[in-house]
């Protein structure tokens, strides 16, 4: 396989650096705003600046709004069915005219649903404190699966969508200016921004909305169901069958010789958080396995992510060895890594990459927990990639969202991308993903990965190798196979690590390690244009329904809870609506580097921050013409280009038959065939 770096440049040791182009940010309108600061362990989405400052907001907008009079009660309306529109209709003989103008603003303020959403409160004369273009006055409604604000006060109106399954937090606070008690709802959301309301608390709708608003936000946590399993959309494709295992092992080779596709686990018996279908060393016994079980971190063995198609050097993921303060060992795990070297006939040697930091993978020999000592297995090499934990993550991405939302100190804006260290950390990661990558194509040795339980760095530095080594993983398709075998079967806990539909917004087991590994996918794509099918819409997309609970398939902790709660059956894959308008998701630029290994640049030098996602909310961080738009008007170029060409390559072939015919069986005239690509 040729080696491809990040300057474009074929097998080469020292790569050209890409230009990376640096972004100045723009100004924006008003002062840093909000509320307390929370403590560390809550602190993914707390709000950020001061409670002082939040208040003051909140009287500004209540004041400056053209709020009059009292809102009746029946401003709020709940429990609407889908296709229902409010009654207008009052008890006296209305103007005509009137009530035709009052029915159409109802229609245009009503908020569009999909199929099997409802709405369930809505509320008039809500004040939206926009920190980039000030409040603004208008309609709130809730449903079963988002909050939707309009305002008409704005040519064009002025809208605001959140899907309530990115919402970490509701806050309320309550403030008296001028005689009227107004009050403030702060909406944390796990996206990087906090959309803030303003209404005067007096009206009873205005409380209802809140107490709405907080039942089915966090379903889960009032005996709901999450709105995945109440969605209806019909697509005319099945994102369910996107991912086939033993067809996806089949492409790799698999089975061969040395290893099989067991069904040990299909009961989840042997490990509840592993799938059903597990590939493992054909040689091993099953009373041997099954010590190697209770020797390993909540049962997780070490079993086969990858194999390459020529060395067979193989990535293989598990959890940590279960050493404890006395240094056990266990002579079985011994000879089950003994033996996924021995597969491997280009070396006789296995690489051990443990993701944690070398004092932390220390400290949990105490819990009884610990690392692979070289004593104990001869033919292994261990490495530390010293990548912090999860907790340290969650952290970083905190600051970060204080640095981007609402306000942007442009001065200060290096430095202060610098102070969270999120970069570092995606830098670690893709130096850590480059080492595994290189260690497989170069070293010819295959290589173990874990962590402290294999379900977080461990998904994160085995499916980044497999981006770089395979290119199947870097079509759309490939890509979303990668997801659902590396991160969903293999039992990365989405809703431990997201909170859907969960309340307790402070729990530590909440961190952002899906959205790092998009992150660094992202980063690979900005350093190699060419070599991916799809666009960053088809990331950004994957992110927004990570939250959303709009589809089944980043739902619950493992493969066991899914079918248990049975997902596939009764929610929809993001993949059906993904591969329903396939040409959303495509770059123009795409080319099948088969057979390519990508090695992007892991140093801060070459590293930016993901603007368009992370920064999105800033209206003065997007770009005029949306980059997405322009890939689209680019794929229809490129369409039709094919077009020509196909036609063009028809007409020549007929050309040459009839030519041919002309001629008669002259040996003297023959045609080559006409190859034209785009």
């Amino acid at each position: 396989m040729e080696k491809l770096t990040s300057g474009g440049g074929y097998g080469t040791e020292d790569p050209t650096p890409p230009i990376v182009p640096t972004r100045k940010p723009p100004r924006t309108l008003g002062g840093p705003v909000a509320a307390p600061r929370q403590p560390s362990v809550e602190a993914l989405d707390s709000p950020t600046g001061s409670h002082v400052e939040w208040c003051k907001q909140l009287i500004a907008a209540t004041i400056s709004s053209q709020i009059s009079g009292s809102v009746p009660s029946d401003s709020i309306s709940r429990d609407y069915k889908v296709g229902r529109r409010p009654d207008l209709r009052v008890s006296k003989r209305p103007d005509i005219r009137a009530l035709r103008d009052g029915n159409k603003l109802a229609q245009m303020e009503e908020a569009p649903r999909f199929p099997g959403e409802s709405i369930k409160a809505i509320a008039k004369d809500v004040m939206y404190i926009c920190p980039f273009t000030g409040a603004v006055s208008g309609t709130l409604t809730v449903t079963d699966y988002k909050l939707y604000f309009k305002s008409m006060e704005r040519e064009p109106p002025f809208i605001l969508d959140v899907n309530l399954g990115v919402i970490s937090r509701l806050e309320t606070i309550g403030v008296q200016s001028h005689g009227e008690n107004s009050c403030g709802m702060e909406i944390v959301c796990k996206d990087m921004r906090n959309p803030r309301f303003a209404y005067k608390k007096e009206e009873q709708s205005k409380l209802e909305i809140f107490e709405t608003l907080t039942k089915h936000a966090f379903p889960l946590s009032n005996d709901l169901p999450l709105f995945a399993f109440l969605y209806k959309e019909k697509f005319p494709v099945d994102g369910w069958k996107v991912y086939d295992p033993v067809a996806e092992y089949k492409r790799q080779g698999l089975p061969n010789e040395s290893w099989t596709i067991s069904k040990i686990n299909s009961n989840y018996e042997v490990c509840d958080t592993y799938p059903a279908l597990l590939v493992i060393p054909t040689s091993i016994m099953d009373e041997d396995l099954r010590r190697v079980v209770a020797f390993r971190a909540k049962h997780r063995i070490p079993v086969l992510s990858w194999i390459h198609p020529e060395s067979q050097a193989t990535i293989v993921r598990c959890s940590q060895p279960m050493v404890g303060p006395n240094d056990k060992r266990s002579k079985e795990d011994e000879k089950y890594l003994q033996t996924i070297m021995d597969a491997n006939a280009q070396s006789h040697k296995l690489t051990i990459f443990d993701a944690r930091q070398s004092g932390v993978a220390e400290t949990n020999k105490a819990k009884d927990g610990g690392y692979e000592s070289e004593s104990f297995y001869p033919n292994a090499e261990l490495t530390f990639l010293e990548i912090p934990n999860i907790h340290v993550m969650r952290e970083s991405l905190r600051k970060l969202k204080e640095v981007v939302y609402p306000v942007i100190d442009e001065a200060k804006w290096l430095s202060n991308v610098d102070s969270t260290h999120w970069l570092e950390y995606i830098r670690l990661l893709l130096a850590g993903a480059v080492r595994v990558a290189d260690k497989i194509e170069s070293g010819k040795t295959s290589v173990v990965v874990h962590c402290s339980d294999g379900w977080d760095r461990t998904a994160q530095l085995t499916s980044l190798p497999m981006l770089m080594l395979d290119s199947y993983y870097r079509t759309i398709k490939g890509f979303q196979v990668l997801i659902e075998k590396e991160w969903v079967s293999f039992g990365h806990r989405f809703a431990a690590r997201i909170g859907h539909g969960d309340v307790n917004h402070a729990n530590s087991e909440r961190s952002p390690l899906f959205v790092q590994f998009i992150d660094c996918v992202w980063q690979m794509m900005r350093q190699f244009p060419a070599a991916f099918e799809f666009n960053e819409l088809f990331l950004i997309t994957i992110l927004d329904h990570l939250y959303s609970c709009l589809f089944g398939t980043f739902l619950y902790n493992s493969e066991q809870e899914r079918v248990h709660q049975e997902v596939q059956t009764k929610t929809v894959s993001l993949w059906s609506y993904v591969n329903s308008q396939l040409e959303e998701f495509t770059n123009p630029f795409y080319v099948n580097y088969e057979n390519h290994v990508l090695y992007p640049v892991a140093s801060l030098r070459h590293l930016e921050l993901w603007v368009n996602y992370y920064v999105r909310w800033n209206p003065r961080m997007r770009p005029q013409m949306p980059v997405h738009q322009n890939l689209k008007e680019l794929m229809a170029i490129r369409y039709e280009l094919q077009r020509k060409v196909e036609e063009l390559q028809r007409e020549a072939a007929t050309r040459s038959i009839s030519s041919a015919s002309d001629r008669g069986s002259s040996p003297s005239h023959s045609s080559t065939p006409l190859h034209t690509t785009v």
